[in-house]
């Protein structure tokens, strides 16, 4: 029975996290300043489960808690009132010892009394907020369908014969209906309110083909899928950022959904943040999250997606709310990284070779050619060096691919020479830096080849192809031997 076999709907699970953390939670802190504006907020909290201690107004955003404000309770009171604005979305207050919690609403009012006992935090008592009683009560919905919904999992899980499976996946799936029909009603009956915009944003697309028997079955799923999965999320409406739910889906359809292809990514993202353009929270979030997922790529080639925002918009000066060091740190790693894309051609290198004499990287002539920038005393290097060898002998050498070896450590020429004798190196184009050149690009102001080959670590391994144009970078030797696999079998 799929329905219960796999995990519970992705937006049941949001929403029953945010109703669950009282039990033990953890707080992350991340202070992210607000906007200041005339309009401010005035939110009241009573208590009778502590007498004193510090109480923090939160709000969520991407996997943390952020701190709007605090305070400390006297006789079980306190008040959280400031001129900055709240911006709309989920908060939650969070009592002393950081245990205990519980969400709200904050969407078009911003003077709130709210009275909560930790013990019963499915009934805190809102006032001022008319967004709140109707988040209340899908809170107890969901926690009271969700645990008949756990029951009947595990009733199935535990059935012993097929009438009383047939029966608890009938229930189950009797519930999970309910369930979304209570979502659907709210959405109906009330399609203005924050408690529809976050239903509509948690909402998977239904696909076409329940039982997909044919591969095309599942192609049609999966691109309808695609398609609608951002159905009910506007990118010109800020208050969905400040949920639990947003950055999930957010991972989930670019590490998931997306083509991994780097036009692709780019394409996609550069819309996104063209809606986001008059949501200057979204557009803020949506930058700096992409910036931080493709700044290391967890994918050969990704790193072109970097790049492209470097040059588009954090260079254009269009993420004014990053620090000096920020900026730094980004223009640093995009230049590094510019001049090493896939597909692009690599830059020469001039230097000599063991005997001293005047040797480049272009002067090789190869179907395909390996360049390694790798250092005699790196223990990685030791490992990895002789096992390029062995391969390369084995199976590279006679299909024209040639090795060009760098030393990328230029006071270590007499070990790297020794250790190149020691694993009868030979075969090998091996070259390095002198020091007097190194010195002579500096002083030029030119990039130096850890520069444009994004020489950080050691062994640091590329493939060029007839035209010494990147097919591969930052692989080792068994990706390496893969690859050109791969690049074989496509030329036949």
């Amino acid at each position: 029975m799929a329905t219960i076999s796999i995990t519970m709907h992705f937006e049941y699970i949001c929403l029953l996290f945010i109703i669950m953390r009282q039990n033990f939670f953890t707080l992350f802190f991340c202070l992210i300043s607000m906007m200041a504006s005339a309009q401010g907020y005035k939110i009241s909290l009573k208590t009778t489960s502590f007498d004193s201690g510090k109480v923090y107004l939160t709000y969520h955003m991407g996997k943390n808690l952020n701190i709007a404000d605090s305070g400390f309770l006297n006789k079980g009171k306190v008040l959280f009132q400031k001129s900055d604005t709240l911006p709309s979305g989920i908060y939650a207050i969070v009592f002393p010892g950081k245990r205990h919690s519980f969400d709200f609403f904050i969407d078009k009012t911003r003077e709130i009394d709210l009275e909560a006992d930790t013990l019963d935090l499915l009934n805190v008592k809102v006032k001022g907020s008319p967004e709140n009683p109707l988040f209340q009560e899908y809170q107890k919905a969901i926690a009271e369908r969700g645990r008949d919904l756990q029951l009947e999992r595990m009733a199935y899980e535990n059935s012993r014969t097929q009438k009383d499976s047939a029966k608890h996946e009938d229930r189950y799936k009797e519930i999970n209906k309910e369930l979304n029909d209570y979502r659907a009603g709210i959405i109906s009956n009330q399609p203005n309110s924050m408690m529809a915009l976050l239903l509509k944003a948690m909402k998977d697309p239904e696909v076409p083909n329940k039982k997909p028997a044919t591969r095309q079955d599942s192609l049609d799923n999966y691109y309808y899928y695609k398609s609608h999965f951002w159905d009910g999320v506007s990118f010109m409406d800020s208050r969905v950022i400040r949920t639990p739910f947003f950055l999930p889906r957010l991972e989930q359809y670019y590490r998931n959904l997306m083509p991994q292809e780097p036009d692709s990514i780019i394409k996609d993202i550069d819309y996104k943040l063209l809606l986001a353009r008059n949501a200057p929270e979204m557009y803020k979030f949506l930058l700096n999250w992409l910036t931080d997922e493709y700044i290391n790529p967890k994918y050969m080639g990704q790193d072109a997606v970097f790049v492209h925002l470097f040059n588009k918009y954090h260079s254009k000066g269009m993420s004014p709310w990053l620090n000096e060091k920020q900026m730094e740190t980004i223009s640093r790693r995009a230049y590094m990284q510019m001049a090493n894309l896939l597909g692009e051609k690599a830059a020469d290198l001039n230097m000599v070779d063991t005997a001293g004499k005047p040797t480049s990287l272009y002067s090789l002539q190869a179907d395909y050619t390996v360049v390694i920038f790798w250092d005699p005393s790196c223990g990685h290097c030791k490992e990895e060096v002789p096992k390029i060898d062995s391969v390369y002998k084995a199976s590279w050498k006679k299909k024209n691919v040639k090795v060009f070896g760098v030393l990328s450590e230029n006071d270590k020429v007499s070990d790297w020479i020794k250790f190149i004798n020691q694993k009868n190196l030979q075969e090998w184009t091996h070259v390095y830096e002198t020091k007097e050149a190194a010195e002579a690009i500096k002083a030029s102001q030119s990039p130096s080849y850890k520069q444009l080959y994004d020489v950080i670590s050691t062994p640091t391994i590329y493939l060029l192809d007839q035209e010494k144009r990147i097919v591969g970078k930052k692989l080792n030797w068994s990706q390496l031997n893969d690859l050109l696999q791969v690049k074989w079998n496509q030329k036949k």
